[in-house]
């Protein structure tokens, strides 16, 4: 039985961006790090244990008093579909007498079904697979409104697999409300061109495009490429991309608030590791470890993080991990960004010829969502970059949480960000 689909359309690219402006001095040593305390108080998630450990209490919507936040081009956030949702009524239950089904949709670039209900007997599950097997994933718990992990291809397989004493019920089995159906690569491709094009002179790839793929980097840099493997690919809610990385040795994990800033939203997201091109130059990448994430323990809109943990953190550790840098970047200083624009496997922006060679800090005190919080940088980035770090190439930590583009570009510094949630990390 195969669910009725239909083909996915083409979003729109969004408006041209905004050239923000660069802070004063007074501002900027008002905002200076150090003794001083900083102004941003900490706004945590209110249904988090830990949220307490930093004071003895749980700070929620405090920040947004505190401090003003300046206006925003949103086309600066670099959010946008890479996947329509559609609207399903399968179902496959103890009492059909089939136990598979198929969810396709034409040309799609991933399929992610959702469980409306998924009510199984002790000791069976189900799968959802990939028609080669090569990918699949088992669920043996049930599930209440709770999206399955994606597919890669146009089309999943959903397999009941029960015991040979279980009683026909209609009651029992999986219920499929809708399926999230990627654009093809190419299509999303063409996307992140057209949205650059329209934002032009001012986008995130600033002059020629010298973001490479890591596998590039292998030989020639492997220390920066080892820094790569921390950082995650992010799929939110089936059909929008951002991109994390661990930080720390615990389970924790760095994004932007503007990419999601609650727990059921962690939980309806994917994160992916290990999605590398096989090799330089090749269209293959490998197939990633993919798990989702568990519990927001802290966000913030005017610095605009999200500090979250996964589900099946151990299947992840092995990628390592990054730390926050301990002293603010230089103008001038070397830096990097390992990212997953416009979902792709890894890709670092190392090389700008707007900076005459190597990506540098250009401003090392910038205007994001508050004055004076961001670090700036001609560094290429794409939408699908939000949330990447940007590492000092002399320390090989992270000076930066990248958010905006505009050319420059630019992140939040991450000591603002470490004096909020240091103590959690």
């Amino acid at each position: 039985m195969a669910a009725s689909v239909r083909r996915p359309r083409i979003g729109r690219g969004v408006g041209g961006r905004r050239r923000r402006r660069i802070l004063l001095a007074a501002t900027a040593g008002a905002l200076a790090l150090g003794a001083a305390a900083v102004v941003v108080p900490n706004a945590f998630a209110e249904d988090d244990p830990l949220a307490g450990v930093l004071d003895g209490s749980v700070l929620t919507g405090a920040v947004d008093g505190a401090v003003e936040l300046l206006p925003v081009d949103e086309s600066l956030l670099g959010l946008i579909d890479v996947g329509e949702v559609t609207e399903l009524a399968e179902s496959l239950t103890y009492a059909d007498a089939s136990d598979t089904l198929k969810v396709s949709g034409p040309d799609a670039g991933y399929v992610k079904v959702h469980f409306e209900r998924l009510l199984l007997n002790a000791g069976d599950y189900v799968t959802v697979s990939s028609p080669d097997g090569a990918e699949s994933y088992r669920y043996e718990e049930s599930l209440i409104d709770q999206w399955a992990t994606s597919i890669t291809g146009d089309t999943a397989i959903v397999r009941l697999h029960k015991g040979p004493e279980s009683v026909a019920s209609s009651a029992l089995g999986a219920v499929i409300d809708k399926a999230a159906y990627g654009f093809a690569p190419e299509v999303v491709d063409d996307m992140a061109q057209e949205r650059a094009a329209q934002a032009r002179p001012e986008e995130s790839i600033c002059g020629g495009d010298e973001k490479r793929a890591s596998a590039c980097y292998r030989t020639s840099y492997p220390d920066v490429v080892d820094r790569a493997r921390p950082v995650a690919r992010l799929l939110i809610d089936g059909k929008v991309l951002c991109t994390a990385f661990r930080v720390g040795e615990d389970n924790r994990m760095l994004t932007n608030h503007h990419c999601f800033s609650e727990t059921r939203q962690a939980e309806q997201t994917e994160v992916w590791f290990g999605y590398d091109c096989i090799a330089c130059g090749a269209n293959i990448a490998n197939i990633p470890v993919k798990v989702h994430g568990s519990k927001v323990l802290a966000t913030s809109k005017p610095l605009d993080y999200t500090l979250f943990t996964l589900k099946d953190f151990e299947r992840v550790e092995k990628f390592g991990y990054l730390e926050l840098a301990d002293e603010a970047p230089a103008r001038g200083e070397a830096i990097y960004i390992p990212q997953h624009p416009a979902g792709r496997p890894t890709e670092i922006a190392m090389h700008s010829s707007v900076d005459g060679g190597n990506c540098v800090v250009k401003h090392a005190t910038y205007d994001g969502y508050i004055a004076g919080s961001d670090v700036s940088y001609f560094c290429d980035t794409e939408f699908g970059s939000s949330g990447s770090p940007v590492l000092s190439r002399n320390t090989h930590k992270v000076v930066a949480l990248h958010h905006f583009g505009g050319c420059p570009n630019s992140g939040v510094n991450a000591q603002l960000i470490k004096a909020e949630i240091g103590r959690l990390i």
